[in-house]
């Protein structure tokens, strides 16, 4: 597959693994072991079991009928927001403990956002009795206040932090700081397809399980394999990796992407990374990201949680410099919009990361023909505090 990654680590000239020497043995000893052990047929039958079983998969692919008179196509939606702990999250965390016990590791660490990545974590050590501590800004951790109650009553530690923009960013980094101070006992679960390889590889294949259940639903539903239009929202951009997979290399599916544009992207309050990124090396791979000319990084800001982040995963950086990959940056206003147009039309309250994805259907100009899946990455819970803010003004 052209758009996959290579032997090296590489999506075209992004990716690779930059590292700190400390951490070079665990990266190697990753990269070595992560494809033979997730072959081997126990881990897959774990793996599958636990999907089916614990987190409740497949998800449904649900044609939404009213927006789709909106929008003028058939939308659907794969709706990862029915997954145990409410977003596509899951999938990957159950991927990656069952990797760290073959690995013998005994305590793991994360980075979160909006919480959710969080909250998959510390779900998934409660379900194998492992310490977790989970690394979360302190902005965010204001913003996200249910979701820090459920780390915490699910055990995990969950450590604020108090640096840079206090977000996914300088979470990110203080994860990376305990994996150096701990580089024996530690496994890093990190949350998107970003970090050094193996990781966005990794978590690409264990968050692929929503594009082979998409390919398989629409087989059920129209009578082929494949979409015209695959629309799924980025940060780091796991949902949207594992939902464009099993289609990267169809040139009959056009693979759209929504990133956050937050106030606008002439404005110095966005993260519209893909848009307004150059390259350059964050948190261990080499991607889009947003930097001064002298390499200094740019503080993003999103209404979302999940979506402030300064860079983008690798293959996402890849997809769109090749033009796989159409990009829209969508404004908070448009989100919020668009979530509300979801709510209101089908039932259904979304994250206001999913909304930045539902935002980008007003921006296509579709034929009435066209099958469309968008991917709900998660659902709104977590994010009402904030809707009603909007919701009163």
């Amino acid at each position: 597959m052209k758009y996959s990654v290579d032997k090296n680590g590489y999506y075209g000239r992004f990716g690779g693994a930059y590292v700190p020497e400390i951490l070079q043995k665990n990266v190697e000893a990753l990269e070595e072991n992560y494809l033979k052990l997730i072959n081997e047929p126990s881990f897959i039958e774990e793996f599958t079991c636990l999907l089916k079983d614990y987190v409740g998969r497949p998800s449904p692919l649900y044609l939404a009928k009213r927006l789709s008179e909106i929008i003028g196509a058939k939308v659907y939606l794969k709706r990862e927001d029915l997954n145990h702990t409410g977003a596509h999250k899951i999938n990957n965390t159950i991927g990656q403990i069952l990797l760290a016990k073959r690995m013998g590791k005994t305590r793991i660490i994360a980075e979160t956002g909006a919480g959710q990545h969080g909250v998959a974590t510390a779900t998934v050590c409660a379900l194998m009795n492992m310490e977790c501590i989970v690394y979360m800004g302190e902005t965010d951790v204001n913003r996200q206040y249910l979701n820090v109650q459920k780390m915490r009553m699910l055990g995990a530690t969950v450590v604020p932090v108090t640096s840079g923009n206090k977000t996914l960013k300088d979470a990110t980094n203080e994860a990376i700081r305990d994996w150096c101070n701990n580089p024996t006992d530690t496994f890093y679960i990190i949350g998107s397809v970003v970090g050094p390889h193996p990781y966005p590889d990794m978590v690409t294949r264990f968050q692929s399980v929503i594009s082979q259940e998409i390919k398989a639903q629409l087989i059920e539903k129209e009578g082929r394999d494949y979409p015209d239009y695959l629309i799924a929202c980025v940060g780091g951009g796991s949902n949207a990796a594992g939902t464009f997979f099993y289609h990267l290399d169809d040139e009959r599916v056009q693979l759209i992407e929504a990133e956050a544009a937050g106030l606008g992207v002439h404005t110095n309050e966005t993260a519209a990374t893909i848009q307004l990124g150059t390259e350059g090396v964050i948190h261990g791979s080499r991607t889009l990201l947003m930097q001064t000319e002298d390499g200094q990084i740019i503080e993003p800001y999103s209404i979302s949680a999940g979506l402030d982040y300064p860079g983008i995963g690798p293959i996402h950086a890849h997809l769109a410099k090749t033009g796989r990959a159409q990009v829209f940056a969508i404004t908070d206003d448009e989100a919020v919009k668009a979530a509300f147009e979801l709510t209101e039309l089908e039932g259904i309250i979304p994250a206001l990361e999913s909304a930045h994805a539902l935002g980008a259907l007003h921006k296509i100009s579709f034929k009435p023909t066209d099958v469309v899946v968008l991917t709900v990455s998660g659902r709104g819970d977590k994010d009402m505090p904030t809707y009603l803010e909007y919701f009163e003004k």
